[in-house]
């Protein structure tokens, strides 16, 4: 049996253009002898649709959609659809289903088992589980089909989560011999082998061959990578498809399996790549033509500037020094440098005229206080007014700089830095975005460029520059202690004793956790953010604004 996997970039909502890629699917895959097409979950609608589901309208056009499909596909050739089924029984009124077309029949219909609720799903609030699994007979193959969720059952992906039924299990029971999983895993660091490690055993265990299609593309905050693979029943990894892009590749799941591929490497490569097919994807998907953000010289606004660039070209982006004076000559010298590097341009806004005028506004409310952090914010303020004035004058997306560091302890401010629609590095700590920083200019410099970054930018100190002599670590500890509480606190879960015990001072580990509680909500009103790590802030993080601080 030859088998296509089409890997797509299914847009939330877009039917006709979702169908118009299936058809071309199965068309290619057809022209090149294919027996079957399997496409990603929910492939017809896009991944996730949330509270769209709410809408009647919505579920009846999934519907509508199959019944085109059914009249478009080309004959001789059966296709795998994700879509959203009507639920005929007792429960949610939909489910999330695969089903089978060939030559204009609807051959076979499988709905998802396990609805996950941990990070960023939510999907138990929408559908029906499946009440049973069927083994869908194909020319001479039994084959189960599991959708995403169904193969992760009781793995490390779902910490605490246990389901009532084994979906591969029973598929197995009842004489399976080819196990198709469509999905729409969102992609983070380190996932791909968590994958690959979690196929293989169910290759070896059930001594069957495993195909895994995976959607690719950002839809707002996910980012999904793609890397569709086919295991062996001995659990070796035999295809692997490209990731970050489109692809429709083709496997024999009883030829293929004698080869034997090596994983690809994962880190830094990977979470650029993901940043940048992310930016790409929501600026695209929401309309957008260019972005723009402030250029400090400091490394954050330098990583998102270079990932804009990438994603977008230069033609779409514009950067804007906005210098005040506690502003290093520096810094902006970096950034012009920066800028030149990237090739464009760097425009300049000083706002210290706007500053001085505000100070003289405030000064009779100030009367009796000493300058703080108040008379700090001001400046970041000026700065986001500015740059959402410009957004709105010329339809530009504003870029957000800060990074995870900053919005997990709250150093940022309100309405100033965190002003913008996308926070494209909110997921990585500060020491990622040294390392990233680091990892883009190696691989320029080994394929015959110059260093993108400007090494200065990397090695000075990381500062605000919103008063004189400013140091990030005058609030905090070094990024290096900060990151690692936090990594403890915010991925692993541990209490503030647990991480004392990993070794990190006991009264500081209580103050950074203080501080992450306190903030919950400014994070509450940022942009979206790009996830590239196994929680991020946002809807994998859920979190009450209004609550004892219990963890110092």
């Amino acid at each position: 049996m030859k088998i296509a996997l089409g890997q797509m970039n299914a847009v939330i909502g877009d039917f006709s253009g979702n169908r118009k890629k299936i058809v071309d699917y199965a068309e290619k895959a057809a022209g090149q002898g294919s027996d079957l097409l399997i496409t990603p979950e929910l492939s017809l609608c896009g991944y996730p649709p949330m509270d769209l589901l709410d809408y009647a309208s919505f579920s009846r056009e999934n519907i509508h959609s199959l019944r085109i499909l059914q009249r478009d596909l080309p004959r001789g050739i059966a296709v795998a659809v994700g879509y959203v089924s009507v639920n005929n029984e007792a429960g949610k009124g939909l489910r999330n289903c695969v089903s089978v077309i060939r030559d204009g029949e609807v051959i076979f219909s499988q709905a998802k088992s396990l609805l996950p609720t941990y990070d960023v799903f939510d999907e138990a609030r929408y559908f029906e589980p499946a009440s049973t699994r069927r083994v869908f007979s194909f020319m001479g193959r039994n084959i189960g089909f599991a959708i995403c969720e169904d193969i992760w059952w009781e793995t490390e992906e779902a910490a605490g989560t246990r389901y009532p039924v084994d979906p591969v299990a029973e598929l197995l029971d009842a004489g399976a011999d080819m196990i198709i999983s469509p999905s729409a895993s969102p992609y983070y660091n380190g996932k791909l082998g968590v994958r690959y490690r979690l196929l293989s055993r169910i290759g070896s265990m059930g001594d069957v061959p495993v195909v895994y299609v995976n959607m690719v593309g950002g839809n707002d905050n996910l980012i999904f990578d793609g890397a569709s693979m086919l295991v062996s029943p001995d659990g070796r990894l035999c295809h692997i498809s490209p990731s970050w892009e489109e692809d429709l590749s083709f496997i024999d799941p009883d030829s293929s399996v004698s080869s034997s591929l090596a994983l690809p490497e994962e880190g830094m490569e990977a979470v650029r790549r993901a940043l940048v097919l992310g930016i790409r994807d929501y600026v695209e998907k929401c309309g957008f033509s260019r972005v723009h953000l402030g250029l400090s010289g400091g490394i954050d606004s330098a990583l998102v500037a270079t990932l804009a660039v990438e994603a977008l070209g230069r033609e779409q982006v514009r950067v804007f020094a906005m210098p005040s004076r506690y502003s290093s000559e520096g810094s902006l010298s970096d950034a012009r440098k920066l800028a030149d590097n990237l090739g464009i341009s760097l425009e300049t806004i000083p706002i210290e005229p706007m500053f001085v005028s505000s100070l003289d506004s405030l000064t009779p409310h100030f009367a009796g206080r000493q300058p703080d952090v108040t008379e700090e914010n001001v400046q970041a303020r000026i700065r986001g007014l500015l740059m959402m004035a410009y957004s709105n004058k010329w339809g530009s997306l504003l870029l957000t700089t800060g990074n995870k560091s900053e919005l997990a302890t709250g150093y940022c401010t309100l309405y100033g830095d965190m002003c913008g629609g996308l926070s494209v590095i909110g997921d990585l700590f500060k020491v990622e975005v040294f390392a990233l920083c680091k990892h883009i200019n190696e691989r320029s410099i080994e394929n015959g460029g110059d260093e993108i970054i400007p090494q200065a930018i990397i090695s000075k100190p990381p500062s605000a520059e919103l008063r004189e002599d400013q140091k990030d670590e005058d609030s905090l500890p070094p990024y290096e202690v900060l990151d690692g509480i936090l990594f403890h606190y915010l991925l692993k879960n541990e209490s503030a004793d647990e991480i004392a015990r990993a070794g990190f001072d006991r009264e500081q580990v209580g103050q950074i956790l203080s501080l992450v509680g306190k903030n919950e909500y400014k994070r509450r009103q940022a942009p979206p953010v790009l996830k590239v790590s196994p929680r991020a802030f946002g809807t994998g993080r859920r979190m009450p604004i209004a609550r004892k601080i219990y963890e110092a």
